[in-house]
């Protein structure tokens, strides 16, 4: 997606996003096609990044701005109405849309060259129906380029360590490294990030038997000797602001003596701690957190990957329950809500690539208001060209 690159580059036909979605299969019957599959889709991508938040909104938006929409999308029967813009996202298979959406971010991940993907997942509660649960997503957030990666839908009767697998699949990793909280420190999940290129830090606790022992009785050792003979590196962090001071100290032991079946862990080579003590109002709490790591890499390498994981907390979950409202969202038929939320990780990416300073929810309301905003997001990726 070309509005991804620096701004003074010239935008890039080949990752746009009308490219890799004209492949998606209309799930309709031929003879009930009123409306082209890709002009629902290109109508609600306009809508949620002007501000609609339901199909009603959607259809409101495409209503008052059918005339702007004709410019670039033929329309012969007009806009859809909200049914059918609900039919059309609930019957398009998840794993169909979200081909398309890796396709694309595929492409982006590689003209981007993206060296850290942080993993997490989130729910939304307002999807929950009489007969199902609310969806629970994992999602993939490249934290340098703001740039939303992927999700994959946790089974109800399952949980995330068996979504990321799935997620990791959609991924392009050469190189990069992979964050995932202690719900993924997983062998298997190790190894496949392994095997794809990548290198992980993966958050410890004590849902693996001794790991966190091990590590523990490791760093215990190490600092009674004063690290005597060990290759360690060590990296440390003052921050002050908003009323809070914050200390971080990162230690890494490039070593897996006296931990337990080392040797099941992919390409295990490091193992790391991480006090932190943070004051705020005269109170001082502390904490102690620990990781392994693949990469014989310093302590500021782990740090910055651990410390910018968080960010897809900041970056992309506040962004999607506080300016697009998606904790809330009534959306219940299970497709239609996910195939929505992928719609909004979509127009997030957009929102964060457009060059203006102004924040993700001024700029949606900027969208709303004069169409040449809205423009400016959508021409970079050549979405305003005629079909």
């Amino acid at each position: 997606m070309s509005g991804l690159s620096q701004p003074s580059q010239p935008p890039s036909p080949d990752l746009s996003i009308p490219r890799f979605f004209a492949r998606l299969q209309d799930p309709r019957r031929a003879h009930r096609r009123l409306h082209r599959l890709q002009d629902i889709v290109v109508i609600a991508l306009c809508a949620v990044i002007a501000g609609a938040e339901d199909w009603q909104q959607i259809v409101t938006f495409g209503r008052k701005r059918l005339d702007w929409l004709r410019g670039f999308l033929e329309l012969p029967h007009g806009i859809p109405s909200h049914d059918t813009f609900e039919r059309v996202f609930d019957r398009l298979k998840p794993q169909a849309f979200h081909t398309c959406f890796r396709d694309w971010v595929q492409a982006v991940s590689v003209a981007l060259r993206i060296k850290h993907i942080a993993i997490d997942g989130k729910t939304l509660r307002g999807s929950a129906s009489a007969k199902l649960g609310p969806l629970h997503l994992v999602s993939a957030w490249a934290t340098a380029q703001h740039l939303s990666l992927g999700q994959v839908a946790v089974d109800a009767k399952s949980n995330e360590i068996t979504a990321i697998p799935a997620l990791l699949e959609m991924l392009e990793l050469n190189g990069a490294l992979v964050t995932i909280d202690a719900m993924g420190c997983q062998k298997a999940i190790a190894r496949k990030i392994i095997d794809q290129g990548g290198h992980y830090a993966l958050v410890v606790k004590d849902n693996q038997e001794h790991l966190l022992e091990d590590i523990q009785q490791a760093f215990i050792r190490a600092l009674d000797t004063d690290f005597a003979g060990l290759d360690h590196d060590v990296y440390q962090k003052r921050e002050r602001g908003h009323g809070r001071q914050e200390y971080r100290c990162y230690t890494v032991l490039h070593s897996t003596e006296g931990i337990r079946n080392a040797d099941a862990w992919a390409d295990l080579t490091t193992i790391g701690m991480c006090y932190s003590e943070r004051t705020v109002k005269g109170e001082t709490t502390t904490e102690v957190r620990y990781f392994i790591g693949d990469k014989k890499a310093g302590a500021r390498y782990y740090a910055r990957g651990l410390r910018n994981h968080w960010g897809i907390e900041n970056n992309l979950h506040w962004q999607l329950d506080v300016t697009f409202g998606e904790d809330g969202n009534r959306v219940q038929k299970r497709h239609a809500a996910e195939n929505l939320a992928l719609l909004r990780r979509l127009t997030l990416s957009l929102l964060k690539a457009h060059p203006s300073t102004d924040s993700v929810a001024r700029k949606r309301f900027a969208a709303a208001l004069d169409t040449t905003v809205l423009e400016e997001i959508l021409r970079a990726d050549g979405i305003l060209e005629k079909p």
